[in-house]
């Protein structure tokens, strides 16, 4: 385990390439420890909009391996068969946001069946599909739950079922399990543990895949500039970082397309400042949770999905007028146009604005507009609470020990 502070005399560049995985591939190790910020996140955040403008450019091209995936998934529409995509953790949440973008592309195209579904691979390796297209995602590719939701699949190929990968190489274990012209590589190593690269750069490669499959060109500056307008507003996060760090616990309430991000957020939180978190759907919220709440409550709604925004606007107000009645310290990562249409005693502990980026698919703009915020809003956190996001508190040695213990079943 590497464990040394932060010493580079070296500026980091955010424009320059990531490393990609080892070679041979192996796991990665521990990230070097840094005595404060810029930690590795700090770095990854600031990367994300240069690695998406590497990611898409790729992947956007005709006869590559997105197109690929795309015909597959036009095969297995045509035929009314699953489409299915999945993961774990942070690529569990990537999964979500995949079949977000490519259901919406699927639509677009018009094409028959009953759309791009996301399941949990452990789940789903319980219960594989005998039929249609699972893609599996996962950052470095040696997610063990993962590789088997993707290996179940496989075992029925003999009925037709086919699968594909979104992961960092060719050479990993998961790319070794599934058809080998389906593996869409995203080719850059996130340098954390708390993944904010491996968050989003499948999601990348699914806008990519979502535009050969509905026909339609995809803006790859528009996607580039709506990462890095996420990055800007540092006052704010820390801000909201400072209001939240002494919380007791934190909610995040979501709706539509905008669930993926809110659940990534609080992933985010708990790996990155300990923060105990949870996630609850903007309905679900209003029904039995509040009684739980108190001002040292925090919470963090998020509001970005173009669809069904004024029906979502109504009770988003709701439900923030009922966290303001019962003293919850409420924030808000909203769509720039609705920061006039809610009053700001609603949100008194901030809020973090999103373009709209109308030029983009509803749920591209919408997941890519709210990642950035969520992942500053959470490296603020824990400068506020005095955490290392990076090692997600494997330098610890008692959560270290957990997590051996949680990998000795599998190996």
């Amino acid at each position: 385990m590497t464990t040394s502070d932060f010493t580079s005399d070296t500026a980091f560049d955010p424009l320059a390439p990531l490393p990609g995985p080892p070679d041979p591939w192996t796991y990665t190790e521990t990230p070097s420890l840094r005595s404060g910020p810029p930690y590795h996140m700090t770095e990854m955040i600031a990367a994300e909009p240069a690695i998406a403008g590497r990611i898409l450019a790729r992947h956007v091209v005709a006869g590559g391996p997105a197109a690929a995936l795309a015909d597959a998934i036009r095969t297995a529409a045509g035929r009314g068969e699953p489409i299915v995509v999945t993961g774990c953790g942070t690529s569990e949440h990537a999964a979500l946001g995949v079949a977000e973008i490519l259901g919406e592309a699927a639509r677009a195209a018009g094409l028959p069946g009953s759309g791009v579904v996301a399941a949990q691979a452990f789940e789903l390796a319980l219960d594989p599909p005998s039929s249609g297209l699972v893609i599996g995602v996962s950052h470095e590719g040696g997610t063990s739950a993962t590789n088997a939701a993707l290996a179940a699949a496989r075992a029925a190929r003999a009925a037709g079922a086919r699968t594909a990968i979104l992961t960092v190489s060719s050479r990993s274990p998961g790319a070794a399990v599934v058809d080998p012209s389906l593996v869409l590589e995203t080719g850059e190593l996130d340098q954390s543990w708390c993944h904010t690269v491996g968050y989003i750069s499948p999601m990348l490669v699914g806008a990519a895949v979502g535009a050969h499959l509905s026909g339609r060109s995809l803006d790859i500056e528009g996607v580039v500039e709506l990462l890095a307008a996420g990055t800007r507003d540092e006052a704010g996060a820390d801000r909201i970082a400072g209001h939240l760090a002494d919380v007791r616990h934190l909610l995040v309430v979501a709706s539509g397309a905008d669930r993926t991000a809110g659940r990534e957020l609080v992933l985010k939180v708990e790996e990155a400042s300990w923060l105990p978190s949870a996630f609850r759907d903007l309905e679900t919220f209003l029904h039995g949770h509040l009684p739980a709440t108190d001002p040292e409550t925090g919470l963090v709604l998020l509001l970005t999905d173009r669809e069904g925004r004024a029906e979502r606007l109504v009770r988003t107000r709701q439900a923030l007028a009922a966290a303001r009645a019962i003293g919850i310290r409420a924030a808000a990562i909203i769509a720039q146009e609705l920061d006039a249409a809610l009053d700001p005693s609603l949100t008194p502990t901030g809020r973090l604005l999103v373009p709209d980026a109308a030029g983009l698919p509803s749920p591209v703009a919408s997941l890519f507009g709210s990642a950035t915020p969520l992942q500053s809003l959470t490296e603020r956190l824990a400068r506020a609470r005095g955490t290392n996001p990076d090692p997600i508190r494997r330098d610890d040695p008692a959560y270290l020990a957990a997590a051996d213990a949680s990998d000795a079943a599998t190996g």
